[in-house]
């Protein structure tokens, strides 16, 4: 599926049924993949899923000089050993539909001693600044220029180990500061770390191909720089946020879905929620089977946050199944700031949902007092009506998604390509579960 234009048309109110199965996480595969790029020798990753945001890092390994094969089981073998600078138009033509080239930078510097981004794109939920980035580069010792056409970096005298605390646990800068301190001549001391199951998994990575990390209590990590790294074969961690989604697929229609791969462990906050809420799970060793209770559904007050909290990717799909529930809902978004521009589907399609600028929780808000609405009340139960719906983003979109298998009556979703960023053969899984639909485009 294209990244624009797609539409499925969806005939709503029947319960979702069956199973499906995962693949590894989006958010793990990808920086996995960019990860080969330290080694000497070829890497093996599987359970990679069949998604566009893997095709984008394939793209852009491609252009780098990484030799990367697959097979139909989603087996990658990844070889750098011919990494090379790349064109920035190259790099241009695969960049726009994703930010992980600012991930390049440390690998290529340390092969290459140089590396060229362009401007990033990815879904518009938020503020996601580069600088950041940049700045904990320059703390590396690489020379940031900064042209019409993207970023210049060079590290003139190699890349040194820092001290780097991080003011808020930043998923995509820790991931940068593991990337860039394997190889850094001594030693790096992060501090304020992101520890995403994501994250974890990619230490685990890096750890195979020779790495030396500590990860010690309050966020604090330590990376001993090595000289060599040699390629790894690992199997990928399950996408926690795909096992979510489907989990309020089947509250909000009254379904059954056994999602296979799913694990408990990774799972624990959001299955107390899902619980709290009174949706019904069985854990079983190949998986998790999520179903609706038969009775009604509760109200629940839920504030995002970093793990070990609720997960700001798992709270959109739950907010459909929470317009089921009786009574009042509050939803406080503290990581990205817009991210409830997806409500107003729901609102369309009969949803009582209002939204504030106001931080509805307790916790502190790392955008409060900004002009943002993050902060959402949800009354129900209310039925939603077909509608005609532009999918916003990759979770919000999906969350459309379940809005239209559970309204009564014909919805049109547009722009579902944007869905194929992150959930493998969704429209296969959706015949699987007995969804009634038509996809054009």
């Amino acid at each position: 599926m294209g990244l624009a234009g797609d539409k499925i048309t969806i005939h709503g109110g029947r319960p979702l049924n069956g199973r499906i199965e995962l693949k590894g996480a989006k958010n793990l595969v990808t920086k996995a993949m960019v990860a080969a790029i330290l080694g000497e020798t070829p890497s093996v990753l599987r359970d990679v899923p069949d998604i566009s945001d893997v095709r984008v890092v394939r793209g852009l390994l491609d252009v780098h000089g990484v030799k990367v094969t697959s097979d139909e089981e989603g087996v990658l073998t990844l070889d750098p050993s011919n990494v090379e600078s790349a064109h920035m138009a190259d790099i241009d033509a695969h960049a726009g539909s994703s930010r992980i080239p600012i991930l390049f930078c440390g690998p290529l510097l340390h092969r290459l001693g140089e590396a060229f981004i362009p401007d990033l794109g990815g879904c518009r939920i938020g503020d996601r600044p580069i600088d950041y980035h940049l700045e904990v580069l320059r703390q590396f010792g690489a020379v940031v220029e900064k042209q019409p056409s993207g970023i210049r970096m060079s590290a003139p005298n190699g890349l040194k180990g820092t001290k780097v605390h991080l003011p808020y646990p930043s998923v995509g800068a820790t991931e940068q500061v593991l990337l860039t301190a394997v190889r850094a001549e001594g030693i790096t001391e992060l501090r304020g770390a992101a520890i995403e199951p994501e994250i974890m998994d990619l230490i685990n990575i890096l750890q195979k191909m020779g790495a030396i990390i500590t990860v010690d209590t309050d966020r604090v990590i330590r990376i001993e720089g090595v000289e060599r790294l040699e390629g790894y074969s690992h199997t990928a961690l399950f996408d926690r946020n795909e096992a979510a989604s489907w989990a309020a697929a089947a509250l909000a229609t009254e379904g059954d879905i056994f999602v296979g791969g799913a694990r408990q462990g990774e799972m624990l906050t959001f299955l107390n929620v899902y619980r709290k809420v009174g949706g019904k799970f069985d854990i079983h060793d190949d998986g998790i089977r999520f179903y609706h209770p038969g009775t009604e559904l509760n109200p629940v007050i839920i504030e995002t946050d970093v793990h070990p909290g609720f997960m700001t990717d798992w709270q959109q799909p739950l907010v459909v199944a929470l317009t089921k529930a009786q009574g009042v809902s509050i939803v406080h978004e503290t990581v990205y700031e817009q991210r409830f521009g997806f409500v107003d589907a729901l609102v369309e399609m009969g949803a009582t949902i209002q939204v504030h600028k106001e931080c509805l929780g307790g916790q502190a808000c790392r955008f409060g007092q900004r002009n943002f609405n993050h902060s959402a009340v949800i009354s129900g139960p209310t039925k939603l009506h077909g509608a005609d719906i532009v999918v916003p983003d990759l979770r919000g979109g999906f969350s459309h998604l379940i809005a239209a298998l559970s309204a009564e009556g014909t919805s049109t979703v547009s722009n579902v390509g944007i869905i194929s960023r992150g959930y493998e053969k969704f429209i296969t899984k959706l015949e699987q579960l007995g969804a009634d639909f038509v996809l054009e485009g």
